[in-house]
């Protein structure tokens, strides 16, 4: 059984890389033609088989059915030979290829797919196309028969495909279709400079620039503040009585030295956050970096692919910095912390994907996930994640799992005294997410009207730029917020600091809301369940994302100044 899945995961994985892009032809060469989907054009993600609408087939003989990879699975890729005879360099005068004679339940068809503004996409070399169905017109329903493409080549490769619909035919229940086609030398379009290089997306960053100028300053100046004076008071042999040192050192955080190193509440769900949310900050920035150096948009499913590939292979991280922080905590049910760690992103992930896949299923759509991909991504958590997890987290408890702190903690915990309503944990929490949201707000738009509409994503290098500034912002934000908390003498800084930055993830989902209902027009249970069920995922994992590198931040700069300051 363990074979069968290796096999089959690699199957699906390596198959990713070893697709037909790029390829080199000769004069004549037989060029395919893919049909893959069809779909209301406001729902993007609502798509079906391109033949389950009565299109009819070309007369060419080939390939049935395109064997996708678990990338091109998983986003409901569904390719099927078109039938129609395309040969490399040769252009070919407008023709017939296969027609149609409409009876009632095709020609109902049709017309539900005219009403909603149904659109379908076709590939050649990788290269996607798109097209529609047909349109409405004083009442009456028309569909475009006739595809006349303009293909690019450089060399022998095929560089783009543009696609024009002509020849506007009247539905009616006893009308014949003729689908005739064309090729002619081409064009050049696929990539949206002017819309992704826009000028209010280089304001953006020079605004989130500033902002990260800002906060590093201020959180420099709040070290240079808090630790100057403890510097001249205890590195010099002042002469001050015991009674004025100690009615003169213990006011705000550093009353609470004997238990601000205190272990976390939930412990074992905390680092397992922890360690969930180093693994999940390597995988976007490795992703981000091969996408840079590789174009992996290039390639169809070629992202998710390596998205999924980077995950698996680094749940060491995961098992080591979740495994390391619970040992020091003093966490003794290693074993089930290092399942949660392991287990928590994919479940949650599956658990969202699967109840999705049961209405796509109800619907018919090629989004339904195959029981074969869902075997495959079974076997990836069990055989490739569940156990270099564990391998980190045997590393991590017997390298970094022993408590070094520079104070000693308190045997009876210091009861935590009133304070004024706008220094709660909750409204810090609230406070917390602000500016790093402003921070990725335009590249947000960007983000969401590449995955939800119709361009391709390209600017990877803005995107890089925005990651590092809200994780700079992230740490300077919630070291602030930890700042404040302990000046309250409230020790509850560990929760604080990670929901602190991870509260960013809060607005981004009420912005989804926003964009949802007043940038697009999605309809329908189907869309609208993928659209809220993949932001909360997208959401979710930031908010983790950015709650382990706030921690991170913070539990830095609380080692530092309980360290410099020397409190007995």
């Amino acid at each position: 059984m363990r074979n069968l899945c290796i096999a089959l995961v690699l199957s699906f994985v390596i198959g990713a890389y070893t697709d037909e892009h790029d390829h080199v032809y000769e004069e004549n060469e037989e060029v395919v033609l893919w049909m893959n989907t069809v779909g209301p054009y406001h729902n993007r993600q609502e798509t079906y088989a391109y033949f389950s609408l009565p299109f009819c087939i070309g007369s060419k003989e080939g390939i049935s059915h395109y064997h996708e990879t678990l990338s091109e699975a998983l986003q409901g890729v569904e390719l099927e030979f078109s039938g129609i005879e395309i040969e490399f360099k040769n252009n070919v005068a407008k023709g017939e290829y296969c027609a149609v004679v409409l009876d009632e339940e095709k020609y109902k068809a049709f017309v539900y797919a005219v009403k909603n503004h149904y659109w379908y996409q076709m590939y050649i070399d990788d290269l996607p196309i798109w097209g529609v169905v047909g349109e409405v017109k004083d009442g009456n329903y028309y569909i475009w028969t006739h595809k006349k493409f303009e293909i690019g080549f450089n060399g022998k490769q095929i560089i783009d495909v543009n696609l024009t619909s002509e020849d506007k035919v009247l539905l009616s229940p006893t009308a014949k279709l003729s689908f005739t086609y064309e090729f002619e030398d081409r064009f050049d379009k696929y990539l949206d400079h002017n819309f992704f290089q826009h000028r209010i997306h280089w304001f953006s960053i020079f605004n989130s620039f500033m902002m990260v100028i800002f906060l590093v300053g201020l959180v420099s100046m709040i070290l240079m503040r808090t630790l100057r004076k403890d510097y001249a008071r205890y590195s010099k042999d002042e002469d001050i009585d015991d009674m004025e040192r100690d009615l003169g050192d213990e006011y705000g955080w550093k009353q609470v030295h004997g238990d601000v190193f205190r272990p976390a509440s939930h412990s074992l769900l905390f680092s397992a956050m922890i360690g969930a949310g180093h693994q999940l900050t390597t995988v976007v920035f490795s992703v981000i970096v091969f996408a840079i150096l590789g174009e992996l948009y290039t390639e169809r499913g070629s992202l998710l692919s390596t998205a999924i590939f980077v995950y698996a292979v680094t749940s060491p991280i995961n098992g080591y910095f979740g495994g390391s922080l619970y040992a020091r905590m003093g966490g003794k049910i290693w074993i089930r912390q290092m399942l949660v760690s392991a287990f928590m992103l994919p479940a949650f992930v599956c658990g969202t994907a699967f109840f999705i896949n049961f209405i796509a299923i109800y619907y018919h759509a090629s989004r339904a996930i195959p029981f074969g991909t869902m075997v495959a991504v079974t076997c990836i958590c069990l055989f490739v994640i569940l156990p270099l997890t564990l391998v980190g987290t045997v590393l991590g408890r017997n390298l970094a799992g022993q408590p070094d702190y520079p104070c000693r903690i308190n045997a009876v915990p210091r009861p935590i005294p009133e304070k004024k309503w706008f220094m709660e944990p909750g409204v810090i929490i609230l406070v917390g997410g602000v500016l790093p949201f402003a921070s990725i707000f335009i590249e947000m738009y960007f983000i969401f009207t590449s995955f939800w509409a119709y361009k391709i994503y390209y600017v990877y290098g803005f995107m890089l730029l925005v990651f590092i500034i809200l994780m700079i912002v992230t740490v300077c934000v919630t070291i602030v917020c930890t700042y404040f908390l302990l000046n309250a003498e409230d020790y509850r800084w560990q929760w604080t600091s990670f929901l602190a930055a991870g509260s960013t993830s809060a607005y981004v989902y009420v912005y989804a809301i926003y964009y949802f209902f007043f940038k697009t027009k999605m309809y329908g249970l189907f869309q609208t369940a993928f659209y809220f069920g993949y932001m909360a995922l997208f959401s979710g994992a930031l908010g983790i994302m950015c709650g382990t590198v706030g921690f991170v931040g913070t539990s830095i700069f609380v080692r530092k100044i309980y360290s410099t300051v020397k409190i007995d």
